[in-house]
């Protein structure tokens, strides 16, 4: 989500940095090709004006002309602009008495279904104890499509059938939940169109009964222009209180998130990123601000890491480093971590001055790769692994045949390995380093 826009803007203050002075004409200039940028995401054309109004305003003003680098004075106008559109990033209002009722509300094939899981998933691993609720009787297989995914999480679901009207099914939840000790509550609504007055109702209805703590619209990243008509609709109707955006690792243009957001004043709270259970996030708009005007994001890197890094495996990877002991089962080890936190060209674009890169760089040729270095790996004995000094003619053409690769390729990984424990070497020989790692508690061989 929103790559065709960073790439645009990115375009146009590379250009604007080669500047000087900026004339009043230099910024209404640049304003209309951002204007431009931003329709041609989806952003709503009232959502853009109002946003391209505030950044002339401060752009031909004092700031920039007092400023000795007018082009990059100008970019950090607007990412303060972009950023206070966005709004700021909501948490889930979860105190008081339990249960505490999570009500998601939205259109059809918004993804509330799957998104409910994710949710009960996310709150499962943070301590709490979620019941998921099948209060949408009238899709086909709805109910089923929750109850199987909440056994995949290991979430109990509560539901009774088809037949039984919603706002009944949302009650007697009620009642489970509190016998059950269960100290949240997520509802999974039908979907339903803002102008089918009658489910509105229900939807209003459910609320009236539950007193939910949050009603969170789920809504699709892709949904364009029409996404504020949406929001606008449910607010007024049932009173939101944040939104979750789905689909947004496809091809979405993004202007939903930056419409909505501006247009309702309802925080956007939760981002879903993937079909993985796991795959939603909290909305952070100062990283996303960041990630569209191309500055990368380095906070979700570190946490993507810590969520899947081992904390001991990584400090003994760190020692080995630091001693030039690493060896091709600890890169082995190494690589099957970072392929667990996503593609290499979404980790890269997370990283400062890399996003160029990521063009170069497909998601099948990374994996390719991935699976090739870990045959090559794998093909080899544990000793052979330790020291890769040992293989001979003889050794690589059977790792090579095992790994249904080529010698050269072999001998291309081990190349570029003996590169990086050269750099190893240089590096734990480097006395600031030394004096790190004594720091650290690790002994330098």
């Amino acid at each position: 989500m929103f790559e065709a826009l960073s790439d645009k803007l990115q375009a146009i203050f590379d250009r604007l940095g080669k500047r000087g002075i900026l004339t009043e004409q230099d910024v209404d200039a640049v304003l209309r090709e951002v204007r431009v940028a931003l329709l041609e995401a989806d952003v709503n054309f009232r959502v853009v004006k109002d946003f391209l109004a505030r950044v002339r305003e401060r752009a031909v003003g004092a700031e920039v002309h007092k400023s000795l680098t007018p082009g990059q004075a100008v970019v950090k106008i607007v990412h303060e602009e972009l950023l206070r559109t966005l709004g700021e990033g909501g948490k889930l209002d979860l105190g008081g008495p339990s249960p505490h009722v999570i009500l998601l509300v939205g259109l059809q094939g918004s993804g509330k279904t799957t998104t409910a899981a994710k949710l009960a998933l996310r709150l499962r691993n943070d301590g709490r104890r979620p019941l998921l609720v099948a209060a949408d009787i009238y899709r086909p297989a709805a109910i089923a499509q929750l109850e199987t995914l909440g056994k995949q999480i290991g979430v109990p679901v509560f539901s009774e059938g088809a037949q039984t009207p919603p706002q009944q099914v949302a009650r007697r939840a009620l009642q489970a939940a509190v016998q059950k000790a269960l100290d949240v509550v997520i509802i999974d609504t039908a979907g339903r169109l803002q102008i089918d007055d009658a489910m509105m109702r229900e939807v209003e209805e459910i609320k009236a009964i539950t007193k939910p703590a949050e009603v969170l619209l789920v809504a699709d990243a892709m949904t364009g222009q029409e996404a504020v008509n949406i929001a606008d609709t449910f607010n007024k109707r049932v009173g939101l209180t944040g939104l979750i955006l789905t689909k947004v690792d496809g091809d979405a243009r993004g202007g939903a998130a930056i419409s909505m957001r501006a247009v309702t004043s309802v925080p956007i709270k939760f981002l879903c990123t993937g079909e993985k259970p796991d795959a939603i996030e909290p909305f952070h708009p100062d990283r996303l601000a960041s990630r569209i005007l191309g500055m990368g994001d380095v906070l979700t890197l570190i946490e993507k890491a810590q969520q899947q890094f081992d904390e001991r495996e990584a400090a003994r990877a760190a020692e080995k480093m630091l001693t030039a002991s690493f060896d091709l089962e600890d890169f082995l080890s190494q690589m099957r971590q970072i392929k667990k936190m996503g593609p290499l060209n979404e980790l890269l674009a997370l990283i400062p001055g890399f996003r160029d890169l990521t063009k170069q760089i497909s998601p099948e040729m990374t994996e390719r790769q991935f699976k090739r270095v870990e045959a090559i790996i794998c093909s080899m004995t544990p000793a052979e692994r330790r020291n890769p000094n040992i293989l001979n003619a003889s050794r690589k053409r059977r790792i090579a045949k095992g790994s249904g690769t080529t010698v050269q390729e072999l001998n291309q990984l081990l190349n570029q390995f003996r590169e990086a424990q050269r750099m190893m070497k240089q590096l734990a020989n480097n006395p600031r380093l030394r004096m790190m790692s004594g720091l650290m508690g690790v002994k330098k061989r």
